[in-house]
């Protein structure tokens, strides 16, 4: 049995360390708050997106786009990767992964090369463990999404595609449900899928008062990379407040845990006092006893 001051030592241990992921489960519950905010603070925008998108589309019949044409070869496909920058969130960035991995290799078995774009250090580093090199690689964004992050990785998605460097592209992430919900998903980015449009039209009170300079066909041209844009911002968003969630989750399961080690230990600690007690409480009186006797 480890001795009282071994015991002390593994007490005082785990309160250090409950004391700092109670600190980490309380600023992961600020972030969450402010993610949601932005989250709602965002949702205007992507409706009004939607409604101009199918106002425009009204006036295009059969529209035509290099983002909107599907490639006849399935030759190079891109996949989006949004992770954490930092750990302690659970199966956060495993589920991303995961779903990663069983993604590539269905390419792969279908005969097709694939990129990958790895939002989060997490992503990096698993990328770089395995032997592969990330298209291209982004960090410090996973907390605090900017849309000019959600530009940049659009603008390099649209331009190959436009080129036909690219025949397919994804983005995969946590998409938010709640606190206590989140689910890794994959979603097609490119090519923008023509029932985009046709949702767009037929789900939105349309406004007819639109003067288009200097033509529908134009407008939606600016409109559609506009569009992967903000399909590429909602997932970084839905990605940092899962995040939070996510370290919420796991903070307060290990403080939860540190409070149950903590109580396990004291009551070790008071059975080997007792113990070290009662043992010097019978030294003391075999001592007495032996001097009567003598």
């Amino acid at each position: 049995m480890a001795n009282l001051r071994d015991i002390k030592n593994r007490i005082e241990s785990v309160r250090s360390t409950r004391q700092i992921t109670r600190t980490m489960e309380m600023v992961a519950t600020a972030k969450i708050k402010r993610a949601q905010a932005a989250i709602e603070a965002a949702r205007p925008y992507a409706l009004s997106m939607m409604e101009v998108l199918g106002n425009v589309a009204r006036f295009v019949q059969g529209a035509s786009h290099p983002l909107l044409e599907e490639h006849g070869k399935r030759e190079r496909v891109a996949f989006v990767v949004i992770t954490s920058d930092r750990g302690l969130c659970g199966g956060f960035n495993a589920n991303i992964l995961r779903l990663m991995e069983q993604a590539v290799a269905e390419e792969r078995a279908n005969g097709a090369e694939v990129d990958v774009i790895a939002i989060g250090k997490k992503a990096t580093g698993y990328l770089r463990y395995r032997g592969v090199e990330p298209l291209a690689s982004y960090t410090d964004v996973s907390d605090r999404p900017t849309f000019d992050d959600a530009r940049d990785v659009a603008l390099r998605l649209t331009r190959t595609y436009e080129a036909e460097e690219l025949d397919a592209a994804y983005v995969i992430f946590n998409h938010f449900r709640s606190v206590a919900d989140q689910k890794a998903e994959l979603h097609q980015l490119l090519p923008i899928a023509r029932r985009v449009l046709e949702d767009s039209e037929e789900g939105l009170d349309l406004t007819p008062e639109y003067v288009l300079e200097p033509d529908a066909e134009s407008v939606l041209g600016h409109l559609l990379p506009t569009y992967v844009e903000t399909l590429i911002y909602r997932a970084l968003m839905e990605s940092a407040a899962s995040e939070h969630a996510s370290r919420r989750t796991a903070m307060k399961a290990a403080t939860d845990n540190a409070s149950e080690m903590i109580t396990t230990l004291t009551r070790s600690y008071n059975r080997a006092r007792q113990a070290a007690i009662t043992n010097e409480i019978a030294e003391i009186v075999g001592g007495a006893a032996a001097l009567e006797d003598a």
